[in-house]
């Protein structure tokens, strides 16, 4: 695990989006090239030795995390996006959310049985988005090797939902209890 404080460049925004929720701005990260590096590193580190051949990221943030993380693993990036944003036949997944439900799609020639996938987003709070893409690498015949997020929202017990769904291991960078 890096010794990098991830924590220190996490601004807390509160009573965003709604009254009573204190948001949890990941920004700093993303505009610190140290902070970055940091970030991809730990995760892409983390996953180095499981033949991870795809990495997942769900939109929007899901792909400033997952695409520089596929770099660095050398492995191909899949956009797992809203309905309607893909071109081509698509699989679809919806799941619930904090704050009601949505769906994702991924193109349905993404992925192959011949794919160990990564699922990486920013954040993981109620489980739904990574469950939804980890179905949906399955959907295309893909195994999951894991998920890889920055931050946890450990007090709504993401990983215990996850769990339920996916017996792969959760990572993450920085846990809010």
């Amino acid at each position: 695990m890096s010794a990098f404080d991830f924590e220190s460049r996490i601004v807390d925004i509160p009573d965003y989006p709604e009254p009573g929720v204190v948001f949890k701005d990941i920004t700093p990260l993303f505009d610190d090239a140290e902070a970055l590096r940091a970030v991809i590193d730990a995760i892409a580190d983390h996953f180095a030795d499981r033949g991870i051949t795809k990495v997942v990221g769900a939109e929007a943030r899901g792909f400033m995390v997952g695409a520089p993380v596929a770099y660095r693993l050398g492995c191909g990036f899949v956009p797992a996006r809203k309905p309607g944003k893909l071109p081509r036949e698509v699989y679809s997944q919806s799941y619930s959310l904090e704050y009601g439900t949505d769906e994702l799609q991924i193109h349905q020639d993404a992925l192959t049985s011949d794919d160990h996938v990564l699922i990486v987003d920013d954040l993981i709070a109620t489980g739904g988005t990574a469950i939804a893409a980890a179905k949906l690498a399955e959907q295309a015949g893909a195994s999951v090797a894991g998920f890889g997020f920055i931050l946890e929202l450990a007090f709504l017990n993401p990983r215990e939902i996850v769990a339920q769904e996916c017996d792969q291991e959760v990572f993450t960078l920085v846990k809010v209890n």
